[in-house]
């Protein structure tokens, strides 16, 4: 079980310069994946794209690539058709002007555009930025699984109690309907109205049917079991427990409906709450 959310950073150094990469992922319908690679590398989009959705279902994830490269010892490069066309233009300067000084080869150095930077090769910084890429994605799976794991305990504490509200009403359920019959046969005393035990019986067995939730208890006993069989279910679970968070409530608002006592109506309230708790820890799970 895993979590959408998560953080992961991994730096490398070598001759040619710097690289480092962030992971950031936070809870998402769908895998959205956002790209922010240095200008150079940006090639390897399509290669972290892949690996991505081979490893990762659910989640917005931003990837930023940053590359500093080493340039202090960089060869310079002449420009060979620049050369030339000034070689040719100090040709034409000396068959002109024969008593002209020549320059010097370093007063050619620093002529505009007679020298330029060496393009470093790309090849091993590639290679480099991928092997960062998969530590990188590593530590992520890592770091999702981790808060995965709290989350699935911060889970299994509101199944716990949602399991004791339940264990309180059915409880609740004996008590709730002797003191009904108690209420009906002081209303009648009260009316002077004379009830026999087939009419109380006929009214207490309209009352019990009508403020049956045995099945609604069962229901939400099935669904905390279900809850914590995906619980320990491979692969992504997020969608399949945010549709149980649904049954669970709809359950609740069932056992709220029928309620006719305090007592009853207050536990269908902490189900309410418990189940919205988890609902929200759901939201973040892959």
């Amino acid at each position: 079980m895993r979590s959408m959310t998560g953080f992961s950073r991994e730096q490398t150094n070598a001759d040619w310069g710097s690289l480092a990469i962030e992971l950031r992922s936070v809870n998402q319908r769908y895998l959205d994946l956002h790209f922010h690679l240095a200008e150079p590398l940006r090639q390897l989009e399509p290669a972290f794209r892949e690996r991505l959705r081979d490893r990762l279902q659910r989640g917005k994830v931003e990837i930023t690539l940053r590359y500093r490269p080493d340039t202090g010892e960089q060869p310079l490069v002449l420009d060979d058709e620049r050369l030339e066309r000034i070689a040719a233009a100090l040709a034409e300067i000396r068959a002109r002007l024969p008593e002209a000084a020549a320059p010097t080869a370093l007063d050619l150095l620093g002529w505009p555009g007679v020298t330029r930077d060496a393009a470093p090769s790309l090849a091993p910084v590639e290679q480099a930025a991928l092997a960062l890429f998969e530590r990188a994605l590593s530590a992520l799976e890592e770091a999702r699984s981790r808060e995965g794991t709290r989350l699935g305990a911060s889970i299994e504490a509101r199944l716990v109690g949602i399991e004791a509200q339940v264990r309180e009403v059915r409880t609740l359920m004996p008590v709730i309907l002797a003191r009904q019959r108690e209420l009906l046969e002081r209303r009648a005393q009260e009316l002077e109205i004379e009830l026999d035990e087939q009419r109380l019986g006929a009214e207490l067995a309209a009352l019990v049917q009508k403020a049956d939730v045995e099945e609604e208890l069962d229901r939400l006993d099935s669904h905390v079991a279900e809850v914590r069989h995906q619980l320990t279910a491979d692969g992504p679970i997020g969608r399949r427990l945010d549709f149980l968070m649904q049954e669970l409530n709809r359950e609740a608002n069932t056992l709220s409906s029928k309620s006719v006592v305090k007592e009853t109506t207050l536990c269908a309230v902490e189900l309410k709450v418990l189940i919205e708790q988890m609902r929200e820890q759901v939201q973040n799970l892959e």
